[in-house]
């Protein structure tokens, strides 16, 4: 029920990362020390539980006069908010707020180190460091776009412009489907891995094609 922006807080650190790799590789191992990399995983982890607990408690203090049917998967702050029996327009705009702050902040900041990437690139005359930027960029630029996307649709809307089933869907993308697709992404940045998923692709291709002729 918290506010899932607090999961872009990673994310701004990984931009923040590529940033320091790209732009300045001769002293990333200096910059991105053990003691910067312990200070943010601190700063991650009580920035999301500070927010939660605050969320956490304002959501359930609000009162529901008995109503406690909540049609939604879970127990996500709109559908918590949407079955409150008072005029909730303070509180909406209390989470807005929050949700600029946690969402589109973090955002600016990776778009921010993604600008300094791509001149850094552009810059670049050799063309296999290009790609070779690009593909440790890539993987994390999709998960930025995915998990933001759903994010900035589900809290930073008026309350009664998107449906129940909307909401729905997009509690299970991010909540299931995005966390279940990380892997899959950031693993195809390994050559072996994509190879061996285009080889596994080729060999379940010829199997189904030679199903086939031995049917016909």
């Amino acid at each position: 029920m918290s506010l899932d922006s607090t999961e872009g807080l990673p994310l701004t650190v990984m931009s923040y990362d590529r940033f320091t790799a790209i732009c300045k590789p001769l002293h990333y191992l200096v910059i991105m020390n053990l003691q910067l990399c312990l200070k943010m995983i601190v700063m991650v982890w009580g920035v999301s539980l500070a927010s939660s607990v605050v969320l956490y408690t304002l959501t359930l203090n609000l009162p529901r006069c008995a109503i406690n049917l909540l049609d939604h998967f879970l127990c996500e702050l709109p559908a918590m908010v949407k079955i409150a029996c008072i005029d909730t327009t303070t509180f909406e705009m209390s989470v807005f707020a929050l949700g600029i702050v946690f969402v589109l902040t973090p955002l600016l900041l990776i778009l921010i180190s993604y600008g300094f990437i791509a001149q850094a690139v552009l810059r670049m005359k050799s063309k296999a460091s290009q790609r070779k930027a690009i593909n440790t960029c890539g993987s994390h630029l999709t998960v930025v776009f995915l998990l933001f996307g759903t994010v900035i649709v589900t809290y930073l809307q008026p309350g009664n412009s998107a449906s129940k089933d909307q909401g729905k869907f997009f509690t299970l993308f991010y909540h299931i489907i995005v966390p279940s697709l990380n892997p899959l992404i950031y693993t195809l940045r390994n050559k072996d891995m994509t190879d061996a998923l285009k080889n596994l692709v080729r060999v379940a291709y010829q199997s189904t094609k030679m199903k086939k002729r031995r049917k016909s």
